[in-house]
This record gives C-alpha cells, structure tokens and sequence, in this order.
C-alpha cells in the first residue's frame, strides 16, 4: 500500500467530521477539524514605497470558521483596519474563502488576520446615495459619481478645492483602417452613457461603485462598456478598472482611439503649472508650462530647481529682468507620450493647437502615467500594462488655460486604427470537407464568418490621483511604480495548501535527488515560457498575456502566422499549469505573468454576446480566427484560482456569466464537422456533449457558483452529471452522450466506446480533484476511478474491460496523473510505480530526456536578434507536462524515489 502524501495528511488534519447527507447525494467528510495555523499576510513583492490599499483573498479549511447566520463574518488584522466579507463556503457552511481590504498607508505585512472586531480606520470611506448621485467621501477627499449622463465622476474635491471635473469614456470611430481612395476617411467622436450605478460596497475600509453603459455618438451607441471605480481609506487615488466589449463590424467599425479623460481646473501662474510624465525604470519626465530655468538671464538663486521639483516660485522673488520678461517666455499647453511599440515611447509638446509639435526625449518603455496641476494641486492619471499593451498614449491639452485635460489612451489615436478584421478569406475552402483538408495542411479549423472578433472584451486598470500639490520626482516615481506593478498582499503557500482547496498539489519540495530533478524541471519551464514573452515580443492590445502554441525550428520562431499552431488560447490548460505554479511556489514573477493571462484569455479568447456568447476560440492565428467555439476555452476552472487569490470582481462577473454557458451548445454544433456517432443524437431539446471538453468545463462555473452562493441547485446539476455518467454502460468511456439542457442529465444508454486524449486535459481533471472532496457519488467515483486506472493501462488489461482496443489513447504522459489519482485512492502502489513509468515514458514531449535539455544561444543573420531558444519545447506538452508532475508529486510522491531508481533517471542525470 503506498503512504499518504502530505497533501492529504494535512488536509484531513484541518477537515471537520461527517456531514449531513444531502438530497440524492452525500457531502464527502473528511476527518476530524484542526484550527489553522496564523494567517500571516505579506507583500508578494516587496515593501511597496508606495501604498494605496489592497485587497486579497484567504482560504480556510472546512469547518474552521462558521460565521453567523445572515451575519457578514469580522476579522481583525492587529492594529490595521481590515473590512471583510466572504467569497465562498464549504457544503457545511463553514468559510472556505474570505475577502479582506486593507487601507492605503499601511504596513499589514507580517500581521496575522484572524476572527474578530477589526479596527476602524480612522478616515473612514462612506457612500451616500441620492437618486442623481453617488457621492464617496474618503478623509478630505469628495467623488461625486452620477447616476446618469456622460460621465463616470462629475467632480472630486480635495479640502473643498475643485479638483476634477467631468471624467468621461472616450472613443474614436472610422469607417476604414487607412485613407480611402479619394484620400479620405470618415471619423466621429463617442463619449460613455451611463446606463446604471451600482453601489457593491460602502466602507469603511473600502467602497466599490460598478458604472455601466455604452459609448454614444451621432444617434448610435456601441461598445458596451462596465467600469468599476475602487476607494480605499487613506488613498488619494481610485483605482478604475475598465472593461469595454467589441460589438461592432470589424469591416466597418474601426478604433481609432479609446481613453479615459477627465479635466482639472489651473488657477496658478503657468511658471507654477507642471506636467509630469513616466520614463524608463524610476525615471521621471518633469517640466513646467512656463519654463524658468536655461534662460538668458537667471531667473535667482535656487530658484530654477524649486521650479524643477513643483515648488511655487512668487514672482517677486524672481530676478529683476525676468520678472519684466515673464511674458514673453512661451507657455506650452499640449504635452504627448506616445508607446507606439513595446520597445519605444517619444515625448513631445506644442504651445497649442495650430502650431507644431516640438519633439522633446524619448525612451524605451514608461510605466504609463501622467500629472497636470500647480502648487495647489492637480490630477495624475495612468494604467497597468501601458507599454505591453501598446499602443498607448498619455495627453494633456490646454495646461496654459483655466482648464487643463488629461487623457490616458489604452488604444493611441498616433498609432493605427484598430483592426480586427479576419486575416484571411475563405480562398475557396467553402465546405466542411474542404476546411477539414485545410484543417489537415495548418491545423486551423477554418470557417467563413466564424472568425469574427465581434463580441470579445477587454479590462484595463488605471489609477487616478486627486493631489493638493505637483507630487516631486520621487513621489511621481513611486506613484508610477505603483501603477506598473500595485502592491498586491499575499499568502505563504503552506498557508494556502493547509487548508485543502484547489484539489491536488503540494508546495514545492526538492528535498530529495529525485524531486529536486521534477522541480528543477518545472521550474526551467516555467522561466523558460516568462523569458518567452519579451524575448519574442508577445505584446499587443488583444494578445497581451497569452502565449504560443507550437515552436518552428527552422524559422527559429513560434508558429505566430500557421493556422491552429499560433496565439494558445488556453490549450491544454495552461493557465492551470501557470496557476499551479504559483501555488506552489509563492513567486512574484509568476503571479504576474499568471495574471496577465488570466485577464487576456478569459476576456478576449471568449465570447461575452452574440450567437457564440459563452464560448471561447480555439488556438489560432488572432485570438478570434479559429472557427472551432467550445466551452473548454471559456472553462471557468482557468480563472477561478485568480477570483479566490485576489476578490477581483470582473472575473467575478465573467465567472459568473458562464453558469448557464451550456445552453450555448443550442447555438454552436461543436460536432458540425465531424462523423455521426452514438453520443451526438440529439432528440428534441438536447444536445450533445462530451463529457470532458464540454461537461467537464461547466463544472468550474457551476461549483464556483454553488461555493459563492451557497444554492445548492448548482450542486444538484454537478450531481445529475455525475449520476448519469455513471449510469451508461461504458461510464467515461462512452466518451460523450446526448445532454438535457433542463436537468444537466445524459441520456441514452451509453452502449458504445468513444476515447479521446482530449476528454481529460482541460480542467476536468483538476475539478474532479476538487469535488471529490466536496460531494460523494459511489457510482461516479466508481466510473471514474475505472478511467482513471484503465486509460493508460497496457492493452490486454483495457481490451479486457472493454471488449476491445478503443484507440485515441495519447498524451500517455499528462494522463498518468489519472493513474496516479486512482493509485492513491485505491490504495495501490503497483499503480503507483505504473503512473511514474508512465509519467517518465518517451512520447516526444518532457520524458526523461527533456529533464536535461536546455536551451541554446542562437545569434547572428539566422536571427532578428540574438536569442536562446529550446526548440523541443511546446506549449502542449509543457503545461500538461507541468500538471502531471504537479499532481504526481502531491498524490504519490512517496514513491517517486523508487520509480526514480527503477527507470534509471538518477544515474542519468547531467549537471544544469
């Protein structure tokens, strides 16, 4: 028999007794309730110079915390105020996930949050709703936010001074990507229209106001957009984050700019006005709107630098000849920084409109924020991502008059017009026949009129600042640092990993040769893949965060223009892969890069209205070009381990917009191309699903949805899958069955053999993993188990079962997990050992002899700039690879030694 992991060791440690059964299935009740260890919180990048607030999520094992009935649950964070809510419970009811916010100038790092009255900050943030209205107050800081209209904040006062006004979406349209024939292009202008203001939270530490609407111009409204504004007590800026979909005609309905902007009254002489700008690394870019300093005659003594720094500087002080010749030293109005590329910003300005732009520096990549005001205070504005997402701008316009603009452009109006339109036509593939003989040439599934981006959305996050005075370089520095990479709090992964969530993994543990080959490998990969990105340029408004597909050796280039080889698309999953490895590991870099792709694949790669409205695209050369729409890319199960790390309410959103995604299979065939077989008869008001690229996606919505509102008839659809999975003859391997949109029931008898490598590696696997502790079906666990041992088992032992060899059996590697899952809950450690001989087995992908291989330097005219490459890896066989051994580790890692030993692995390992 083989030992139990330390995942399930402290896991059961920290569980509670036997449930209560509930309707037609039992809760499944581990063992005997331990109280967590503290819950130390830390920075998961070093000590911000800069805090503007924070909110983070936190796991507790089952039956730990049982708050009140009706009763929002309180922790305390020492001295710190905290202001919490919960995020997800166990079947018990118990807390399974907190959320908790910490105000701006702070230091919770190293404090423990643990039940009871938090401190009260003491600025609190309050609400006050009136019908027109929101009005937030926070210290001396007052945002008012309308209810209806244009703009998202009317005004913001700071100690009663009028400090912005009239904050507002901004769109450029035109109706062609470049001139047309006649040497012309039509162009109109769209701000936001308010629609609805909901207030989701009012203090004290933190409120939250969620503004929806459309942009609206010349009698159309278009691109629907949400936009949450976030104030935390202490803060002097909001954090916006601003989500927009593309409803439009990608052959008629280009963008030519789309922005935040908002203005800000200047009531100084304009030698006291400045601007401020972000350059490379800490660099600032600081000038005034009337210089004083590299005059003819010197303006006296410490003077010019008091300028420099945003010091007022009185006009008395000045000496005599520039006093009488202030006038006559131009002021200029109009400032620009422009990220056209990711390697490459330019800054410049003009005195005002109708004269010319007077370049003025340059740099690489700035962090994306801006400042225009005086002494007595001004606006700064920015976003995340500024130059990875490029093209951005940042502009103020009219700094020499009574009111000054400030804009943050998340697409630049310099740059091109966005396009979207397909970037092929049909050239003749005008039958499924012929587009699967195309599918068969470059892997693309192509179909004319599915490659359409209409539909799919976009998050940005932005800061806006209200100040009472022009921030010094530093201060700005640190402001921009801010922007770039927010002070995010964080978890140890021991703490995470106690309290048994996010199914099978272990926190990395390279404490014996064996291990330390797995994890050393894991963590090539994992750098290898973030090297990647910059290394390859993987930028750009809509492909930010994602990564390639297969690598062309040849060309020593990703596949970027080869059909289903290109952008990824979340296949195989890996954004679990990448999560998982966060996990684990607690890196910062990680988390990051996590990020990012989280926030690309679940906002661009699916589809949020329209006929494919639920469903994701496939790998291809845009993220919209594939025609192939399933539920595996839009799966919940890839977004969820964001949601509960962080509280983040627009995945919150996208999670939940997909619990009914399975009606999406009314509106898109996904089995359109392929031959007739048993699982795909569809009787009236059914459709048919596959049990692990279909069913096995929804189930992340569903149990996220069941977690967070405790309505048990998401549990009940989990359930009646289950059931009726079990119930056809061949269980799993039946493959798929005809499906009861009403119920969430299969139906048939299943009497026939369907397997495919691809049922098991997107998420189906990793939520098993989690609901087997959460809910108990014998039938099911019985079904599952039998694929689990007899996917990858050797032919006479699944001839036996079935009947016959069912073929389609590939990716014997990533499936030995599934043997794994079935060693240890069966107790076997014959299985064991034949999942590591699986897992080490050489199928062209990370066996045994990838563990050594490392990348090579490549430069000169092969190359359009040196760079290292690893031509063996791809993006398929690394992420399942990855979770594999992930999930290898933490069920049978007790007996990795042995395997290690018996293939032979230790004896040929080479030095890094």
């Amino acid at each position: 028999m083989t030992t139990l992991s330390r995942r399930y060791l402290l896991q059961s440690a920290v569980a509670m007794s036997a449930l209560s059964a509930l309707p037609a299935v039992a809760q499944a009740a581990p063992a005997k309730a331990t109280p967590v260890a503290s819950t130390d919180l830390n920075w998961l990048d070093g000590t911000p110079a800069a805090f503007e607030g924070a909110t983070l999520g936190v796991p507790w094992p089952r039956g730990t915390v049982k708050p009140a009935k009706g009763k929002v649950p309180e922790f305390k964070l020492g001295e710190v105020p905290v202001q919490s809510w919960p995020l997800a419970y166990w079947p018990d009811g118990s807390l399974k996930w907190t959320a908790h916010a910490v105000p701006a100038a702070t230091k919770p790092a190293g404090l423990s949050l643990v039940p009871g009255k938090a401190t009260t900050p003491a600025k609190a943030v309050s609400v006050k709703q009136e019908a027109t209205a929101v009005t937030v107050t926070s210290g001396d800081l007052m945002w008012v936010v309308p209810t209806s209209g244009e703009h998202l904040i009317a005004t913001a006062t700071r100690a009663g001074r009028l400090t912005l006004k009239e904050m507002k979406l901004v769109a450029l349209w035109q109706n062609a990507p470049d001139l047309d024939a006649t040497g012309s292009v039509s162009q109109q202008n769209f701000t936001s229209k308010i629609s609805k203001v909901t207030v989701e939270q009012t203090g004290p530490v933190r409120a939250v106001l969620k503004i929806e609407g459309v942009h609206s111009g010349n009698g159309r409204d278009w691109l629907p957009f949400s936009v949450r504004l976030y104030f935390y007590a202490g803060s002097e800026s909001v954090r916006i984050v601003h989500s927009f979909i593309y409803d439009g005609d990608p052959f008629k309905d280009f963008i030519r700019g789309l922005g935040v902007t908002a203005k800000t009254p200047m009531t100084e002489e304009t030698h006291n006005r400045h601007i401020r700008l972000t350059g490379d690394g800490v660099g600032v870019w600081g000038e005034a709107v009337r210089p004083l300093t590299g005059l003819r005659r010197p303006v006296g003594k410490g003077l010019g630098i008091a300028q420099v720094e945003g010091r007022a500087v009185a006009v008395a002080d000045m000496a005599k000849p520039v006093q009488d010749g202030l006038k006559w030293i131009p002021e200029w109005g109009d400032f620009t920084l422009s990220q056209l590329t990711p390697d490459g910003y330019t800054i410049k300005k003009r005195t005002r409109t109708g004269h010319a732009w007077i370049d003025s520096n340059a740099g690489t990549r700035s962090k994306g924020l801006a400042y225009v005001g005086g002494a007595s205070g001004g606006v700064a504005l920015g976003f995340k991502d500024f130059w990875q997402r490029s093209p951005t701008q940042l502009d103020v316009r009219n700094a020499h008059t009574e009111m000054a603009e400030i804009t943050a452009w998340l697409w630049s109006p310099d740059g091109p017009a966005m396009d979207v339109r397909p970037y092929r036509s049909a050239d003749g593939m005008d039958t499924h026949p012929e587009e699967i003989e195309g599918l068969n040439i470059t892997y693309e599934d192509y179909e004319k009129g599915w490659d359409t981006a209409t539909g799919v959305a976009r998050t940005s996050e932005l800061n806006l600042w209200v100040l009472g005075s022009t921030p010094s370089h530093q201060v700005f520095s640190d402001m921009a640092e801010q922007v770039a990479n927010p002070a995010r709090l964080a978890l140890s992964p021991e703490r995470i990993h106690q309290c048994g969530v996010f199914g099978d993994w272990d926190v990395a543990d390279a404490s014996t040769p064996a291990r330390k080959i797995l994890e050393d490998r894991l963590t090539y990969q994992i750098d290898y893949y973030m090297k990647e990105v910059d290394q390859r340029r993987w930028y750009g408004f809509w492909t930010y965060g994602d990564v390639m597909h297969t690598y062309d050796h040849e060309r020593h280039m990703w596949r970027y223009d080869i059909g289903g080889y290109a952008w990824d698309n979340s296949e195989l999953s890996t954004d679990l892969w990448v999560w998982y490895s966060y996990l684990r590991t607690g890196r910062a870099d990680v988390f990051k890069f996590a990020e990012a792709m989280t926030r690309q694949t679940g906002e661009v790669d699916v589809y949020h209205l329209g006929r494919f409205k639920g469903f994701g695209t496939r790998h291809g050369v845009q993220p919209w070009s594939d025609s192939s729409k399933q539920p595996r890319v839009s799966n919940v199960a890839y977004r969820r381990i964001y949601y509960y790390l962080t509280a983040d309410e627009r995945v919150g959103d996208l999670m939940r917009d997909l619990v009914d995604s399975d009606y999406a299979l009314e509106n898109v065939d996904i089995s359109r191309k392929l031959p007739p077989a048993p699982g795909r008869e569809r009787p009236k008001g059914v459709v048919a699903s596959g049990f692990g690229t279909s069913w096995g996606a929804f189930l992340g919505a569903w149990l996220t949805e069941w977690e967070r509102t405790q309505d048990t008839r998401w549990r009940d659809r989990i359930v009646n899958g289950m059931t009726t999975i079990a119930g056809l003859k061949r269980r799993w391997f039946a493959g798929e069955a005809p499906y009861d949109l009403k119920t969430g029931k299969f139906l048939g008898d299943g009497d026939y053999i369907s397997v495919s490598h691809l049922n098991a590696v997107f998420g189906v696997v990793e939520m098993t993993s989690e609901l087997w502790e959460l809910v108990d079906v014998p039938a099911y666990r019985k079904a599952w188990l039998e694929y689990c041992r007899y996917y990858n088992a050797p032919k006479a032992e699944i001839v036996a079962l079935l009947g016959k060899d069912p073929g389609g059996r590939n990716l014997r590697d990533a499936h030995s997990r599934l043997t794994a899952f079935a060693a240890f809950h069966e107790k076997d450690k014959a299985l064991a050992l034949r999942a590591w001989s699986e897992f080490f087995g050489n199928e062209g992908r990370e066996s045994d002899g990838g563990l050594n291989r490392r990348t090579q330097h490549i430069e000169g005219p092969a190359v359009l700039r040196p760079l290292d490459e690893d031509p063996t890896l791809s993006t398929n066989g690394t992420a399942q690879w990855g979770l594999s051994a992930i999930q290898n580790l933490a069920l049978i890692g007790d007996s990795l030694d042995e395997a290690a030993k018996t293939a032979g692995l230790l004896q040929r390992r080479k030095p890094a």
